[in-house]
């Protein structure tokens, strides 16, 4: 998983991955799969307990940093630590957000502007501020959703902050593209991870959920956390060296389904 075009200098340093909300579910499935694969690996969240429960569950040498990814103070910050800790970045999965469902008519002022805060805003100027640590030939990922292509009710303002990433993530493929720093998407369907939990919903509505979602997947079931990070270890390694710009849905079929 080195860049293809590296120097025999660079190949001697360690591969850096950098995964904001990087605590808990598609997140920390990430980090963990990218240190065996041997990066080194930096993750933030914002949250103090997932941050204590992941510095125990992930190795010593992980780098778990506090970042509240709406507030640019802490992207400097974030990006300082990087650069004394690693000196350079290969891979940056840019994965922290917040979901919470609405009714289009319920929506406050104060939920568009924390969706949009965290699911924009920080996605891009957490990017902006560790640009320069990351090297020539390497990716960026943007976790969006498949349902900015067919969606649920309740759904309108989490689309919307994710169809932002989408688009933002070709805009910056091309732009970023005299680097050869490759920039895709990976979009996944309904994925059991700790996030399906915190909708609000009693116990016998989550699992009425989790019927429903699989009863609309072909393949029968809902994703697992690791399933998605594959995905996302495959967009930063040389095996995706000529994927740009893509949008890779990973959703059990339900998007080809009718």
């Amino acid at each position: 998983m080195t860049t293809t075009n590296a120097t025999a200098q660079d190949q001697n340093q360690p591969r850096v991955a950098l995964v904001t909300g990087g605590t808990t579910g598609i997140g920390l499935a990430t980090a963990r799969l990218l240190h065996r694969g041997g990066f080194a690996v930096a993750i933030t969240c914002q949250n103090p307990e997932t941050l204590a429960a992941a510095r125990h569950a992930l190795p010593d040498d992980v780098l778990v940093q506090r970042a509240d990814a709406r507030v640019l103070a802490d992207a400097d910050v974030l990006a300082a630590e990087l650069r004394d800790r690693f000196g350079h970045l290969d891979a940056v999965f840019l994965n922290a957000a917040v979901a919470q469902p609405s009714p289009f008519g319920s929506v406050t002022e104060e939920s568009y502007e924390e969706h949009f805060g965290v699911n924009v805003k920080g996605q891009f100027f957490t990017l902006q501020r560790v640009l320069p640590l990351l090297r020539d030939g390497g990716a960026v990922v943007f976790n969006s959703s498949r349902l900015v292509a067919r969606s649920f009710p309740g759904m309108s303002l989490y689309v919307a902050t994710k169809g932002a990433l989408a688009s933002m993530a070709r805009a910056l493929a091309v732009e970023l593209a005299p680097r050869r720093i490759r920039v895709n998407v990976v979009s996944p369907g309904p994925v059991d991870t700790p996030a399906l939990a915190k909708q609000g919903l009693s116990a016998a509505e989550l699992t009425s959920l989790r019927a429903t979602l699989t009863a609309k997947v072909p393949l029968g079931r809902i994703a697992s956390d690791e399933e998605v990070a594959r995905t996302v270890a495959f967009l930063v390694s040389d095996a995706a060296s000529y994927l740009t710009g893509a949008d890779v849905v990973v959703d059990g079929g339900m998007m080809a389904s009718v």
